[in-house]
């Protein structure tokens, strides 16, 4: 089969490797219809290169039809469904709370990280991802969503990572019917955590560098402001000077405007071109974050409040200003998405026929599989107005 694979920093090829096998009797092997391109796939492209191999399948937000099953799993040849990005076991401690990223029964003890990720590095158990034309699927007894065959493809394929994402993101900002909520960052996490937001009542602010992520945002209501000093102090004018209830930071480890994050920067660049045997530790003890977004969260948000940060962060020795953070009272939640926990929420949005969290209004790139090393550098670089590629593993 034909599988996008990482070759480096900046590098990835699409190659012929051998077909997925069932071989635990709560496999399932699907044939991938739509598997989209995510932010956080960005960060093994430029970050993360320490815990890579050169041939590893990237990807974690795929969806299709079961072509084979094991003699555990309850479904059938043909079943339509989307793969949700972490691999859990559903009935473990940490699964019966919520909480699939945490499964006993299947985190990573030897790195010391949580449940595996389908596609993403040794840390999260270099796990065979879904940019390919097949994808073994453990656990397929749990974590496989079914869905209807009726609507296209991305109406349901956000549910494998990007929705459930964004509706945690707002969960976790604790917030109410008529708070306020700002978001940093109009990525794909961003522009789903603010129509969040917005669908459930709040009053939503956005901060976004890119003319055409505002231009998309404000499509669904919310207040936009580009990412300079400005939009701050514009901001907390107006939350009568306070700063809104909760803040966002859907941005991550690569944010970008001030200089530390410079300075992370280069360390995280620099640590790409050591052997492999001295990135690693450098990076296990030593990473720094570029952290000018959620810097920009502290500073936004009112005393009191929360930050949501659904951004991924991966420094062990990021600088935080404790002192603003206690004297603030500020409170933060984060951690990657328990996609199941929100399923029941999102899949009636999203086959609702009015659409209301604008899923038709989201795919800006829609290509075959053999074009994804162009699409990872148009998006990395977010060149032609690129915001979310869905790539077609079928098409010739």
């Amino acid at each position: 089969m034909k599988a996008v694979t990482w070759q480096g920093t900046h590098k990835v090829s699409v190659e012929t490797v051998p077909d997925p096998t069932i071989q635990k009797p709560n496999d399932a092997v699907i044939e991938v219809t739509s598997t989209a391109v995510c932010g956080s796939d960005l960060h093994l492209y430029e970050v993360l290169g320490p815990f890579m191999t050169p041939g590893d399948i990237v990807g974690h937000e795929p969806m299709g039809r079961v072509v084979e099953t094991g003699s555990g799993t309850d479904l059938k040849v043909g079943d339509r469904v989307v793969i949700p990005f972490q691999i859990a076991c559903g009935s473990c401690y940490f699964c019966d709370k919520g909480l699939q990223t945490q499964c006993e029964t299947t985190q990573n003890t030897d790195m010391g990280t949580g449940a595996p990720l389908f596609g993403y590095s040794q840390l999260y158990g270099q796990i065979p991802g879904g940019q390919a034309q097949y994808l073994r699927v453990p656990y397929a007894d749990y974590g496989p969503i079914k869905v209807g065959d009726e609507l296209p493809d991305h109406r349901y394929l956000f549910l494998s990572d990007v929705l459930p994402t964004a509706w945690q993101a707002v969960a976790y900002a604790n917030v109410s019917e008529g708070d306020s909520v700002a978001v940093i960052g109009l990525g794909p996490i961003g522009q789903f955590s603010a129509r969040i937001a917005k669908h459930l009542g709040m009053h939503v602010y956005a901060i976004e560098p890119e003319a055409e992520r505002r231009e998309m945002a404000a499509r669904h209501g919310i207040e936009v402001f580009p990412n300079n000093e400005d939009a701050v102090a514009a901001i907390k004018d107006k939350t009568k000077g306070r700063g809104p209830d909760a803040v966002i930071d859907a941005v991550g480890m690569e944010a970008h405007g001030d200089l530390q994050s410079s300075m992370a920067k280069f360390a995280q660049l620099g640590a790409q071109f050591l052997p492999k045997k001295l990135s690693q530790p450098v990076m296990d003890n030593f990473g720094m974050d570029r952290l000018a977004a959620v810097y920009t969260a502290i500073d936004l948000v009112r005393r009191g409040g929360t930050i949501s940060l659904s951004g991924v962060y991966g420094g062990q020795a990021s600088p935080l200003p404790m002192l603003t953070l206690f004297d603030k009272q500020v409170n933060i939640a984060m951690g990657q998405a328990n996609v199941k926990n929100w399923i029941d929420k999102l899949l009636p949005l999203v086959e609702d026929a009015s659409d209301p969290l604008g899923v038709d209004d989201f795919v800006t790139h829609h290509l075959p599989l053999d074009q994804a090393p162009a699409a990872y550098e148009k998006f990395q670089k977010k060149e032609d107005g690129c915001i979310k590629v869905v790539l077609d593993p079928q098409a010739s």
